[in-house]
């Protein structure tokens, strides 16, 4: 359905544009009908921006993203309001979604306007009234109110219903439970589920493995940009190969133990700035014995079926050659 193939945003920086900063370097997923995809990285990891260019809020320096089988860079004004139709995203401050002048139903006057037209109002209420129960919210309670009178749960909500009007295939769901208490986080994280049984796609933006092994298929990991692993969710989290992403979950903390992790930190190169070599070079515990990994960009290389790891120990591993039997 949404398939990413080789997708970069690069940005010209410094005194007269002299030096490159790749916030994005080359990557490559895609997202099936009901299929949730994590896409989990530290902050500046290029996540967001990932999901700024699938929604085509900036543009894509090179790559494409292809929308069965279409470049979205290629739609004209008219296509772009249909691809919205069935594209949209939800991001992680509900609050800036808003403008906190207007009551909060005039999110959804603006739908109508521009996508319902011409049909009737009390079919049109019914819609919106549907689309509002199905995300757990009772309209007489929230439509009338400003934004500042709502929680940031039925904010987040009223955002989702919004989606839900537009009947869409595919949602950008950027951190979106990151501003949310505990309670709420889980019921929206349920909403999230269910739609995925109707064959709504998702990809879930997050920082949190947690969040990120609870709700998805497939699990891609940013580092720098750049993808150090990919995979099905049980296989990245239960066998992490890449030291990056093995230093990750060694990160997350055990009620019943006490957190011994430690993590070799070297000098490394200013943030996104273009270098040779593994992003993660100056961070790899492994990595400062091998020449190759200061010089060479690992290749994404599957380790074992819909298993991907972009480390160059395993394509010296891979290309051994196999003993007799």
């Amino acid at each position: 359905m949404l398939k990413l193939d080789g997708i970069s945003k690069t940005y010209r920086i410094g005194t007269f544009g002299g030096k490159e900063l790749r916030a994005v370097n080359n990557i490559s997923f895609d997202i099936a009908p009901g299929e949730v995809v994590s896409l989990i990285g530290e902050s500046g990891s290029g996540k967001s921006t990932i999901g700024k260019m699938i929604l085509r809020l900036i543009s894509v320096t090179s790559g494409s993203i292809l929308f069965e089988e279409v470049d979205i860079a290629t739609l004209s004004r008219r296509q772009l309001r249909d691809y919205y139709r069935r594209v949209q995203g939800v991001f992680q401050d509900p609050f800036s979604s808003y403008n906190p002048i207007f009551k909060a139903d005039r999110v959804f006057s603006i739908i109508k306007r521009v996508y319902f037209r011409h049909v009737p109002d009390d079919e049109w209420d019914a819609k919106l009234r549907s689309s509002l129960e199905a995300v757990g919210l009772n309209p007489p309670e929230v439509l009338d109110k400003y934004p500042h009178q709502l929680s940031g749960g039925q904010l987040q909500r009223l955002l989702i219903a919004r989606a839900l009007l537009l009947d869409i295939e595919v949602l950008v769901a950027d951190e979106i439970i990151s501003m949310l208490d505990a309670s709420t986080r889980i019921d929206v994280l349920n909403l999230l589920a269910e739609l995925k049984t109707r064959g709504l796609a998702i990809l879930f933006i997050t920082h949190d493995l947690s969040l990120g092994h609870y709700i998805s298929e497939k699990a891609v990991i940013l580092y720098r940009g750049a993808i150090a692993e990919m995979g099905t969710t049980d296989r990245v989290f239960n066998n992490p190969h890449h030291p990056y992403t093995q230093m990750l979950m060694r990160s997350v903390p055990h009620l019943d133990s006490r957190w011994e992790g430690k993590e070799a930190v070297a000098e490394g190169p200013e943030e996104g700035l273009l270098v040779p070599g593994c992003p993660y070079f100056a961070r790899c515990p492994v990595s400062q014995r091998s020449q190759a990994c200061k010089s060479a960009i690992p290749e994404l290389l599957e380790t074992e079926p819909g298993h991907f790891v972009a480390c160059r120990r395993y394509a010296d591993i891979l290309s051994e050659p196999t003993p007799p039997a």
